[in-house]
């Protein structure tokens, strides 16, 4: 089934490269700068369509749901997709190419798939649980590099601008230790980026599930790190802050947080 989903996840992706007059079909929800295109919705609908002919039983959890319904209960049940049309809306809206469509398949509460697509590149990122991660069928095995020895990636957490000076103070701590540091306004592209070995970390001080979902299983599979930025395991039913990262700079992180 696996190979199903990538097909259809890439025919959503035409839809973004079809956009245009992005900036005239514009919606703001809760939060500062904090958009949904007509697009985003389109994506969305195509998915839940082309994915419940595959999975005519599966529970859907979408980023542009009118009513979000993120009980505990539904990522328990036999498959549950959770989706993010298209992450990277502001980027997106700005006509800047870095956007994706993430798509996770749960199984009784567990990441059985994730798929991230970035039409732009053609680039597909994906995972099954136990079969590795693979970038347009190459193998994605990351190389256990130290902060010292790569890039680091933030996410501004642009929703939440209570968050800003400490996001800030750890981007200041981290740049300090890496070669430099990056900000790409896609978290499920960031924490795929540390799977394909283009960063050794990413944090980000608060994301809902649907950003990091399917990248989860792509990194982890690659043999990298990710949790809360205290340490506690991700969560599928609620926000989390989240860190992702290669073992020796998880490890480093968390020597900087207490110093």
């Amino acid at each position: 089934m696996l190979d199903e989903i990538i097909q259809i996840v890439k025919e959503a992706g035409q839809i973004m490269l079809k956009a245009h007059n992005i900036q005239e079909k514009v919606q703001s929800k809760v939060g500062r700068a904090n958009f949904v295109t007509k697009y985003d919705v389109e994506v969305q609908q195509y998915l839940y369509g082309r994915l419940s002919e595959l999975y005519p039983d599966a529970v859907f959890i979408g980023e542009e749901d009118t009513k979000q319904e993120r009980d505990r209960r539904l990522c328990e049940v036999p498959y549950c997709f959770i989706i993010d049309p298209i992450d990277g809306t502001t980027n997106f809206i700005m006509d800047y190419h870095h956007s994706a469509i993430s798509v996770a398949l749960l199984s009784h509460g567990e990441t059985a798939a994730g798929i991230v697509y970035d039409p732009y590149l053609e680039e597909v990122f994906y995972a099954a649980r136990g079969r590795g991660a693979y970038l347009n069928g190459t193998p994605l095995k990351l190389h256990n590099l130290p902060l010292g020895d790569g890039l680091v990636a933030m996410g501004a957490s642009p929703y939440y601008r209570e968050k800003t000076q400490e996001t800030f103070r750890l981007a200041a701590a981290l740049f300090d230790r890496a070669l430099d540091i990056r900000r790409s306004g896609s978290a499920a592209l960031d924490i795929c980026y540390v799977a394909a070995g283009r960063y050794v970390l990413f944090y980000e001080l608060l994301l809902s599930p649907w950003d990091y979902a399917a990248a989860s299983l792509i990194l982890t599979e690659a043999g990298g790190c990710i949790s809360s930025m205290d340490h506690q395991p991700i969560s599928f039913t609620e926000g989390s802050s989240i860190l992702a990262a290669t073992p020796a700079a998880y490890e480093e992180f968390f020597q900087i947080t207490v110093e």
